[in-house]
């Protein structure tokens, strides 16, 4: 008898919609064995075949610095307990909720992000984050820096890891036997032939051609391209060149998933958007996506 696959799921921030979205998904009936992790509070109202509290909340008492504190303190010790529960074999994938990263700065989590966050939980393992959806899949090379410190930190060493990571995970997670990936240019027009920079030849076209991707190729045409059905994956130089893309594709029902770790990790494509917590007004899809993706990511995974 094939037993359930089994996933572990933390609430994110207390204060956000996390708690809503997961709530709204988990109502629609998952074909799979649930540990919920967060807030006691929270996960004691859900239906979960296990649940890790780590810690208690109380919305609205001491100020705000403090919740703040709390909600990070919350939010962290969800993620890492999460990971270490997959790590240990206990768990086939993890769901991440949406976290607030000043939240977890005040609560001394120090990373810019999950990615960041995971792979050293995982040993310091390479990882790269995708953003993922049914029309594109956009993959990162560099991911919570400054726009002005992005020249510097684009190497072609930088690109090519990233792009291994991606390939392989292309092939034996998401099962495409001959990958096609593209690199997207970081300047306006790929360069114009150095007019507008040097970084395409420079840097970009020695890593697209050790990969052999396609590129560089200009911003406002890879997207679209991939989205045809040309690529399979377009990596983006930075952050917001690939979020827009995906969040323009697939609004609402993207999904970021950490590649090169030895379990499968999604996530929601978007925040904690506490301005609308508590209003009604969240929409789950995303989460769903995240959920989806996961379970189906699972088989392929090497951990199972």
């Amino acid at each position: 008898m094939t037993r359930r696959p089994r996933l572990a799921v933390t609430l994110g921030d207390p204060r956000g919609i996390g708690p809503e979205i997961v709530a709204a998904a988990l109502a629609d009936g998952i074909d799979a064995e649930i540990t919920l992790l967060g807030a006691r509070e929270q996960i004691e109202a859900m239906p979960a075949d296990h649940r890790v509290a780590t810690g208690p909340w109380h919305p609205g008492k001491g100020p705000a610095r403090a919740g703040a504190v709390e909600a990070g303190l919350i939010t962290g010790r969800a993620v890492e307990q999460a990971a270490r529960l997959a790590l240990d074999g206990k768990v086939d994938a993890i769901v991440t909720g949406p976290a607030e990263k000043h939240a977890l700065h005040l609560a001394g989590f120090p990373f810019p992000g999950h990615t960041e966050w995971l792979a050293q939980l995982a040993g310091g393992v390479e990882v790269a984050m995708m953003l993922a959806s049914d029309r594109l899949r956009v993959v990162l090379v560099t991911t919570h820096v400054p726009l002005r410190d992005v020249p510097l930190l684009l190497t072609t060493d930088r690109i090519v890891r990233t792009g291994e990571v991606t390939l392989r995970a292309l092939r034996e997670q998401f099962g495409i036997a001959e990958p096609r990936l593209a690199l997207c240019a970081l300047n306006p027009h790929a360069g114009e032939q150095g007019l507008f920079g040097d970084e395409e030849s420079r840097v970009l076209a020695p890593a697209a051609k050790r990969l052999g991707a396609a590129g560089p190729l200009p911003a406002d045409t890879v997207f679209v391209r991939a989205m045809r059905g040309e690529f399979d994956a377009v990596l983006a130089p930075y952050h917001d060149v690939g979020m827009t893309a995906i969040k323009v594709a697939s609004f609402g029902s993207g999904v970021n998933v950490t590649l090169g770790l030895p379990f499968v990790r999604t996530s929601p494509d978007h925040g904690t958007a506490m301005d609308i917590a508590g209003t009604g007004r969240a929409d789950a899809s995303s989460m769903r996506a995240a959920i989806a993706l996961a379970l189906s990511l699972i088989p392929r995974s090497p951990s199972r």
